[in-house]
């Protein structure tokens, strides 16, 4: 099955700014969230959370969506040679021959070259899952991650030879690292595929580093969670990616933010939402009771004859987002438990209580008089 345009997943337009991305995929995946979405529409829902996901992912990259609004889905696709691709080395095959072909006619073509004309490639970027608490999201953490890095071979130097012998010049391209290939008109230019680009090719290949020149490692990296961020979220660490080909630039390290179920709030944008359990005697009775918030707690005053479902918003007791200039609000709904586990004295008391509520006719249960006489309406 063909794959949707990511735009039109998100519900936005082409020149959406990067903010408007993220409010977009904010939304979808609120709604479409797994954990808000049970029995027959559950699948369904995982579906569409996946796709706005992959949509968010791919447009909120600036690398990618470039790649996605050039050539499609095949310029972010890794079978298909895509720069935006999890895990791609970069653009070949049709969009590295013709980037060559136009940038030659109209000067430029994003090409760079090294000392002795290689071809330098700029590292690929990494991606690392970060999952962290709803308190840690609020107030920001500091924290530390252990990411690859790569160390030039001690034993061959970096050279990516075994020591005493040393690197060829590639006979295929004569050290240009690129290959010349013509087709009518055009002059179509290629990495080379003997060398892959560096221009050199090993005989006797180091046996440490298999001749690349680089040993892959452990590092740790400090990183600092600002607080108010979300789930989604990506912070970008400059340089921590795969190092680049021939002295190209590395890539970059993007911390993807996954944020815990919490066993109390759930998070909506900058707002929080709780359930407050009450019981039936307090709901009928009215009084103080206690709430959580993130803060600590707070106090919440029922009025006489609260009913199930009723909302109390805690103005500021939320979230203050990132780009947010105040916090946003608690929202506590209230659901009336029924009593359970009666003792025989205190089934009498209800029993009293409910035959004194039936002498006082429908001034206790407004609600219920009102649903009698819907229904009366219905059947006549």
């Amino acid at each position: 099955m063909a794959k949707r345009d990511y735009y039109e997943i998100l519900g936005v337009a082409k020149n959406a700014t990067e903010d408007d991305i993220k409010k977009a995929y904010r939304k979808l995946a609120m709604k479409h969230h797994p954990d808000r979405n049970q029995g027959d529409d559950a699948k369904k829902a995982e579906e569409k959370f996946k796709e706005a996901k992959e949509a968010y992912e791919m447009l909120s990259d600036a690398q990618k969506r470039a790649a996605y609004d050039q050539y499609g889905h095949a310029g972010v696709d890794p079978n298909m040679g895509g720069r935006g691709g999890p895990g791609a080395e970069g653009f070949g095959g049709f969009a590295e021959a013709f980037g060559d072909i136009f940038g030659d006619i109209f000067g430029g073509g994003g090409r760079q070259r090294g000392a002795g004309g290689q071809q330098v490639y700029r590292g690929s970027d990494l991606s690392y899952a970060m999952e962290i608490s709803l308190e840690e999201a609020a107030n920001g953490k500091e924290t530390q991650i252990r990411i690859p890095s790569w160390d030039s071979c001690e034993v061959c130097h970096g050279s990516g030879a075994k020591p005493g012998t040393s690197a060829k010049t590639c006979p295929t391209c004569n050290g240009s690292g690129t290959v010349h290939l013509r087709q009518g008109f055009f002059s179509i230019q290629q990495t080379c595929p003997h060398c892959h680009g560096s221009g050199k090719i090993i005989p006797d290949p180091c046996t440490a580093c298999n001749g690349a020149g680089k040993i892959k490692k452990q590092k740790t990296l400090e990183v600092k969670i600002p607080p108010g961020i979300n789930e989604g979220m990506r912070i970008r660490s400059a340089g921590n990616g795969e190092p680049g080909t021939n002295g190209g630039p590395p890539g970059d390290l993007y911390i993807e933010i996954r944020i815990k179920q919490h066993e109390i709030f759930e998070r909506d944008g900058d707002d929080l939402h709780c359930t407050v359990p009450v019981g039936l005697t307090t709901a009928a009775l009215g009084g103080s009771i206690e709430v959580p918030t993130l803060a600590g707690k707070a106090e919440i005053e029922l009025p006489e004859g609260t009913q199930h479902g009723k909302t109390f918003r805690l103005r500021g007791k939320g979230i203050k987002g990132i780009r947010s200039s105040y916090p946003g609000d608690l929202y506590c709904h209230v659901t009336v438990e029924t009593p359970v586990k009666l003792t025989e004295h205190q089934r009498k008391l209800l029993k009293e209580l409910d035959d004194s509520f039936r002498k006082g006719g429908d001034k206790h249960s407004p609600n219920a008089k009102s649903w009698t006489d819907r229904v009366k309406d219905i059947f006549k």
